[in-house]
Order: structure tokens, then sequence, then C-alpha cells
């Protein structure tokens, strides 16, 4: 049965507590049938294709075509899960009409959700509007990566007090404006949980702790074909060596003349 916005809704209203909502990155058709197949509940078409593919140092300069192209090839390699798509920088934040336009470009490429940074006030009127509009909407906030340079790098977030105040505020600010679900990253774990408790729509952590509803990670540091992790992640198998060493092998063999045989 595929995952709809009303399931991964349901699983968290209802209870699913022996299972925690599973949610990988895609960026292409073949990393969307990788995941989608291994059973992941929600593929993430995720901003961070700037760095895990196209070689930046951030996400800012990501474009809405950058990400068209990657959720429409992701669209076609998914199956079962619910896909989402996160909005590029400067898409949604000059104004709410644009954003309703980027979402819905999105939608139109495929996506069966959006997903923005943010739970200030100009955020939550955002996901406000697009939900009247029907665009489901997943929020994020703790460590959000296009503020990067406000935040002064990807350093975790809600440390303090008035910070850990400030995020469960956003949050619960976010349910309020009709997310139905919101990433908690790179928090400390208390906080997660916390937020966790007080809301009644799903938290997807990722660098959050073991208390979120479901945790992400970016499939290629899962894979171990990132150059680099970040400290949160798990890596659960080396391809890179694996892809670099089958690679030079054929090199060898082509270089030998034992290929073609």
């Amino acid at each position: 049965m595929a995952v709809s916005v009303d399931r991964i809704l349901r699983w968290k209203q209802t209870g699913r507590p022996a299972q925690p909502i599973a949610v990988l990155t895609a960026w292409d058709v073949m990393s969307a049938q990788i995941v989608d197949g291994a059973g992941a509940d929600i593929v993430l078409v995720g901003d961070s294709l700037a760095m895990v593919a196209l070689g930046y140092d951030t996400t800012l300069p990501l474009t809405m075509e950058d990400m068209l192209i990657a959720a429409r090839a992701v669209r076609r390699g998914v199956k079962n899960a619910l896909v989402v798509v996160d909005l590029p920088f400067l898409s949604y934040q000059s104004s709410v009409e644009e954003a309703v336009r980027a979402a819905g470009q999105m939608l139109k490429a495929g996506a069966q959700a959006v997903k923005l940074e943010g739970g200030h006030p100009a955020a939550v009127a955002t996901v406000e509007r697009l939900v009247q509009w029907g665009i489901p909407v997943m929020g994020h906030v703790g460590l959000t990566p296009q503020s990067v340079n406000q935040l002064g790098g990807f350093r975790q977030q809600g440390k303090t007090e008035a910070e850990g105040d400030r995020i469960l505020t956003e949050a619960k600010a976010l349910e309020q404006a009709g997310a139905f679900s919101t990433v908690l990253e790179h928090i400390p774990a208390a906080l997660a949980r916390d937020i966790t408790k007080a809301l009644s729509i799903p938290t997807i952590g990722i660098g959050a702790g073991a208390h979120c509803d479901g945790q992400v990670l970016v499939t290629a540091d899962v894979l171990g074909l990132s150059a680099w992790q970040p400290p949160f992640a798990k890596v659960y198998a080396n391809l890179r060596q694996q892809a670099i060493a089958a690679a030079a092998e054929f090199c060898t063999e082509v270089r030998s003349g034992n290929f073609p045989a």
C-alpha cells in the first residue's frame, strides 16, 4: 500500500511506536529505486543534492530548475513511498505568492508534498497559505541549512534554554499552521523528545536523538558514497571505495588488453 500524507499523520495519532518512520533522500531515478525498494516510508528529494551530487559547499546555490529535474527523476523511480521535495533557497522567502507558485511547480513535477525551512512568523504564514491551497507541507526547525550564514555554520542548535524554547515554539506554530510533519535537525535529544511529546504531528529527526517519530539520513552518507559525513550519520556500507576499486579494475583491464576478452 502506497504511503500518503494522511497515512503518515495517522501513524502518529493512532500510535506506531514499534515502527518509527524511515526517511531517506534521493536525487535521481537510480537512488529513488534503491531507497523505495528498501522500504523507506518517505523519499525526500532534499536540497542536500547541492552538496551530494553537484559539488557545492552549501545548499544555497541550488535553483528551482535543479530541484524540478531531480523531483521528476525521483518520482519516476518511486512506487510506494511518499515523495517530499525541498523548496530551494529563495523560491519561497520573497513572498507567499512566490511560495505558492514554487510549491505548485513541485507538485506538477510529481511531488506529493514540499518541505521548507524555518518556524518564524513569515515561514508559518507561508505554510498556512500553502496548506489552504491543498499543498501538504513538511516543516523543518533546528539547524536550517539555508540559514547557514546567519547561524555561523552547521552547528547544533537549541543548546541554551532560550534557543530550545524558541525551537519548541516554532514547531508548535508549524503544526498550528497545518504542517503534516516537521524535521528536527541537529538539536539536543532532550529537546527533540519534548517537541515530539508536544506535537500531534510526526517529528523526523536528523542528528536529534532517538525520541523522534522517525529518522532521516542522506542516502549518500548511509551508503558510504560521500567523501565526508556529518557526525550524526551512520555509514552502513562503503560503496565509494568499492566503486573506485571496480572502476580501477576496469581501467587496468582495458590498458592490459584483458577487456574485452
